[in-house]
């Protein structure tokens, strides 16, 4: 029996956008020809998968439909929740589908993550299938890089000969906290779920019968025309707001772990973001988007959607002027070097992999006092990314305002 993969795909992306009224989700970005939402609908089109189910609201279904089409992915089903109820309903109303057998391996997705290695990805889900049970349930852990307060974590226990058992959930930590539990072995928690339908259904029947008995009459209720199911509104709002890892997963104890040892992001900030554009940059460079300045260069890497990527160069003993923007504000990452941080009236010294954020009208400058050179990765945010949005206060080439 194939996979049935089940992508969630209605979160809003308001972590990037604090200041913006108007933006797109993450899922839809363009990110260079690509987005998450295309690259996930691609991930699921082997033959190890059946037709993919899409969980979404109205509010998407149109750039949905855009995605699939661009895919050239023709079966599918989209299931339109009527209002926002968190993972746990949404799961069992994508599972409660009446043509998904029983016994169906169903993987769950999220539309927002990047994964780099597909196919290593597709081989540890191949390798795991035989291991499902109406009981069980398997959630992808990744190998952290770099200590986060991003992400939760789990801890695993050697099970048998292949299998991991989670022992332990633990809530996004302080840094400290995210140290220790790296050196103990800990994974991060990805969100992404490989089960049974058999499973689900029984684990909530156990632990969350309000959310079974309302979501099931959502289902049934329902219309279904033109591939998409409509869940009756009046019965699927009376769900409470739960996650699935609070409704089910901390409640159940056979949970196992497929520990992934590959790149993978949720590009949920615009230091991951800029750490994926550095990794990549080359794809991006162009002679003609490079220019020159006294300090240095910068590069323009991609001009998206009210953002705008460069990579700045600041050569030794470079001074950038002291400097404001009316309209933009500035994530920053240093990827070389030790630069020296003006922002208002403190300094900071930020070694390669920190991050600072550069508020809209916010006094700043970069200085790299050392004798090697400096490279950061910069994220422009705002409705006008131009070079003319700049009011120089000081500058050592003579070119303050």
């Amino acid at each position: 029996m194939k996979i049935r993969p089940v992508i969630l795909c209605g979160g809003s992306g308001t972590r990037l956008w604090p200041n913006l009224k108007k933006h797109q989700a993450k899922q839809f970005i363009d990110f260079g020809g690509w987005t998450l939402l295309e690259k996930t609908l691609n991930r699921i089109k082997g033959s190890l998968f059946d037709a993919p189910i899409i969980s979404t609201n109205s509010k998407y279904l149109k750039e949905i439909r855009k995605h699939l089409n661009k895919c050239k992915i023709k079966n599918y089903k989209i299931l339109l929740e009527p209002a926002k109820r968190n993972t746990g309903p949404a799961i069992l109303a994508a599972t409660l589908i009446k043509d998904i057998p029983d016994k169906q391996p169903m993987l769950f997705l999220t539309s927002d993550h990047l994964i780099e290695k597909v196919g290593k990805f597709n081989i540890e889900v191949k390798k795991n299938k035989k291991n499902l049970t109406d009981k069980n349930i398997f959630i992808f852990g990744v190998k952290p890089y770099t200590p986060s307060t991003q992400f939760g974590y789990l801890i695993t226990k050697k099970f048998k000969k292949n299998l991991n058992k989670v022992t332990k959930f633990i809530e996004k930590p302080n840094i400290i906290n995210a140290r220790k539990i790296i050196k103990k072995g800990g994974y991060w928690n990805s969100g992404m779920f490989f089960v049974r339908k058999d499973s689900i259904i029984s684990n909530f029947k156990k632990y969350q019968k309000k959310i079974y008995r309302n979501t099931s009459q959502a289902v049934n209720k329902g219309n279904f025309r033109n591939n998409v199911y409509y869940l009756k509104m009046r019965s699927f709002n009376k769900n409470p707001s739960k996650s699935f890892d609070y409704a089910i997963l901390e409640k159940m104890r056979d949970i196992n772990a497929i520990k992934l040892n590959m790149p993978w992001s949720d590009l949920g900030s615009w230091k991951e973001i800029l750490l994926m554009y550095s990794r990549n940059k080359t794809k991006y460079f162009t002679k003609k988007n490079t220019f020159y300045r006294p300090w240095g260069k910068y590069t323009n890497l991609f001009n998206g959607n009210n953002f705008l990527v460069k990579q700045i160069y600041v050569k030794p003993k470079g001074i950038l002027s002291l400097q404001k923007h009316f309209h933009r504000s500035e994530h920053w990452v240093v990827t070389e070097g030790s630069p020296k941080i003006t922002l208002n009236k403190k300094f900071f010294f930020k070694k390669p992999g920190e991050s600072i954020f550069i508020p809209q009208g916010a006094i700043h400058r970069i200085q790299n006092l050392s004798n090697k050179p400096v490279k950061i990765m910069e994220a422009q945010l705002g409705f006008i990314l131009k070079e003319t949005d700049i009011v120089r206060y000081e500058d050592i080439y003579g070119r303050a305002n």
